[in-house]
């Protein structure tokens, strides 16, 4: 074999190539970190160039992201479909190497990292899948589902709070497929970390249950090649390998400081690494024979291969389990699908009990979730609240890892970003609960979610100021608002039992994330006729109309538990011959993803407009055509029970007529 030097400084320059040819980027954790990735991608990493989606290859989580040049330059090496002129368009406007590591831009890539411990998070997710699946579909001489997930994280990662969320959890739960790369090089972009991070990192994670192996040279190929096998040795636990590096290892005049650790190295000091580490070759230039000691496509397609002829056995002897493990890898739904699902909401239909809706989702996962396999539930210490356990699943723990549903412990970010790499693992469907005011705590998390385009369900309970006595800390006032703002993220707040039906259907079959804000205190069952139920899906629809031909007077839209409100107070004034629409409208985002003639017919645009939700109203204005109104909640809660806080913030049906009569018409 080729010397492991070598073939790291082909890392080191092209990293420092591209940064300097981008005059941006992050030149210092890829040469600290170099040594480390040789070892691993050269002699323990299994994956397929040829097939980046291969379904048994080891992950590779890169959680200090800003170092990606270190990636890229691996993929490129080894085979990946990533060329020298994608690694010299090096953070620029789409390109395939942009300035964190992306899924779905670069092949190869597993997750997208950026902000720092999300990726270590990721990689727990992705370890928990492995073992789920792997205790589900492996049976005797068939272990189909068999590797590791590599994660390399930074001192930046460690001190993110979600690290310590994350890995005491991993800890708990045995992941002994899980193995870290601690990149311990005491500088950060401030300086040396010493006066701010002085934890002892390898008793914190001992604490937390993990296996750790200290004070290994980053820099020394047969230490990181022992450590590594001494970590693939134990097998239930997480492992963590502290590396000593020097980041910026090579540059000369800058290795070992700050100044090299996001800014471009400049001409003068590659040309003094390129004559200190003996590298005569111009920028971006391989030799042949690095490439080829590089290259890892026929290793991968051979390891494929033989896996493949594993699983073609496999199909053989299970071919139930064989199919459902490749219908969920394909993210296929069962092909009776839509038949199962219109029989759910025709029984449903016929529900008239009034319910919260967050009994409502649970009520649809007894429904949904044994025809699923691939849902994976949970709860951040609120299951009982959240209603998201259902009956006869079992719990995925350190004994059982065939369970479908995960105590996630008040976790509320480590959860979501756990939930993003069992997403991004395939194979799984996690949904996981909390309280929508703490959606804040797991904010990043569910943004990173509708970046990724990643099939993540979020139930969001308690979803108002109709929370009641625990006051204002507790009742969400601008998170319902404020979810709406990210892209690519759908949101519905259900007003009963069948469009919580439906809400959850959607979230299914959406392509990405979806949160599901459900309510904490009862709610009638509304009538609706069939056209009525079929137009859920839409979004938004006319649950109430004027039966004259003539147009109504005035359209009022309210979501979730304030359709009720809306629902009465149309009935009260046609008794004033003030005849009202009633808009619900769950889904805001999927109803203006609806053509503009739908959206017409159901919000006709001369008719006046009152919208009614408890939650800060400056959202909404997009729908108010004058002269009409918004009645929201545009202060923060108080601690009382739910009837009173509605009468102080005036949700009550005399406001809203009288709002109606005084203002809109």
């Amino acid at each position: 074999m080729m010397n492991y030097k070598l073939l790291a400084n082909a890392l080191r320059f092209l990293s420092v190539d591209a940064i300097e040819n981008a005059n941006s980027g992050h030149p210092g954790m890829p040469l600290g970190m170099a040594d480390i990735a040789t070892v691993l991608w050269q002699s323990f990493m299994r994956h397929n160039p040829h097939n980046p989606k291969w379904h048994n290859r080891d992950r590779f989580v890169l959680s200090n992201g800003h170092g990606c040049m270190l990636l890229y330059a691996l993929l490129h090496l080894t085979g990946y479909d990533l060329t020298i002129d994608d690694l010299k368009k090096f953070r620029q406007l789409h390109s395939k190497t942009p300035g964190h590591p992306e899924l779905g831009i670069t092949p190869g890539v597993e997750t997208t990292t950026g902000p720092l411990g999300q990726g270590l998070a990721n990689a727990v997710g992705m370890a928990i899948a492995e073992q789920h699946l792997a205790a589900t579909y492996n049976r005797q001489n068939f272990t189909v589902i068999d590797h590791y997930v590599y994660a390399f994280v930074g001192d930046g990662c460690l001190m993110e709070g979600i690290s310590h969320e994350v890995c005491s959890l991993a800890g708990a739960l045995k992941l002994g497929k899980l193995i870290v790369f601690y990149d311990d090089n005491g500088i950060s972009i401030d300086g040396q970390v010493n006066s701010w991070y002085q934890d002892n990192t390898p008793l914190r994670f001992q604490a937390y249950g993990w296996h750790v192996i200290p004070k290994v040279s980053g820099h020394d190929s047969q230490a990181i090649a022992t450590a590594i096998r001494e970590a693939q040795a134990i097998t239930n636990q997480p492992s963590l390998i502290c590396c000593q590096t020097i980041i910026g290892y090579g540059a000369p005049n800058k290795a070992g400081s700050n100044a090299v650790h996001g800014s471009a190295l400049g001409a003068s000091e590659i040309t003094a690494m390129r004559q200190h580490l003996n590298w005569p070759y111009p920028e971006f230039v391989i030799p042949a024979e690095i490439y080829h000691a590089w290259d890892k496509t026929s290793t991968g397609s051979d390891q494929e291969l033989r896996w493949q002829k594993l699983f073609n056995s496999y199909q053989e002897a299970y071919p139930k389990l064989a199919a459902e493990l490749t219908r969920r890898w394909q993210q296929k739904l069962p092909e009776n699908w839509p038949d199962i699902t219109s029989s759910i909401l025709t029984k449903l239909s016929q529900q008239t009990t009034t319910m919260a809706t967050r009994q409502a989702s649970k009520i649809c996962l007894e429904h949904y979730a044994p025809l699923l396999p691939e849902l994976f539930g949970g709860s951040a210490d609120l299951t009982e609240s959240n209603g998201t356990l259902w009956e006869e699943v079992s719990i995925f723990n350190a004994n059982n890892s065939a369970g479908r549903y995960l105590h996630y412990g008040v976790r509320e970010f480590g959860m979501s970003a756990i939930m993003n790499g069992m997403a991004a693992y395939g194979g799984i469907m996690p949904y996981g609960g909390t309280f929508l005011v703490f959606s804040d705590y797991a904010r990043n998390a569910i943004r990173m979610a509708a970046l990724m385009r990643l099939k993540n369900i979020f139930i969001y309970t308690h979803d108002s100021i109709a929370l009641g006595e625990d006051g204002a800390t507790h009742q969400p006032i601008e998170q319902l608002p404020s979810l709406r703002l990210i892209p690519n993220l759908s949101i519905w707040r259900p007003c009963d039992l069948m469009e919580t039906a439906v809400a959850w259907q959607a979230a299914i079959t959406n392509n990405g994330p979806t949160c599901l804000v459900l309510s904490r205190q009862k709610l009638p069952q509304q009538e609706r006729s069939d056209t009525q139920i079929l137009a859920i899906p839409k979004g938004g629809y006319v649950l109430r109309d004027y039966t004259n031909n003539n147009m109504p007077h005035l359209v009022i839209i309210a979501t979730g538990s304030e359709v009720e409100l809306a629902i009465n107070a149309a009935i009260m004034l046609q008794q004033d011959k003030i005849y009202c629409r009633v808009v619900s409208m769950p889904s805001v985002d999927t109803f203006l993803a609806q053509d503009q003639q739908y959206q017409a017919q159901i919000l006709p645009p001369l008719i006046p407009r009152i919208i009614i939700e408890a939650a800060a109203s400056n959202f909404w204005h997009q729908f108010i055509n004058l002269p009409g109104t918004i009645i929201g909640v545009d202060q923060f809660g108080v601690s009382a029970p739910a009837a009173d806080i509605y009468k102080n913030y005036n949700l009550t049906l005399a406001h809203i007529i009288a709002t109606i009569k005084n203002h809109c018409l």
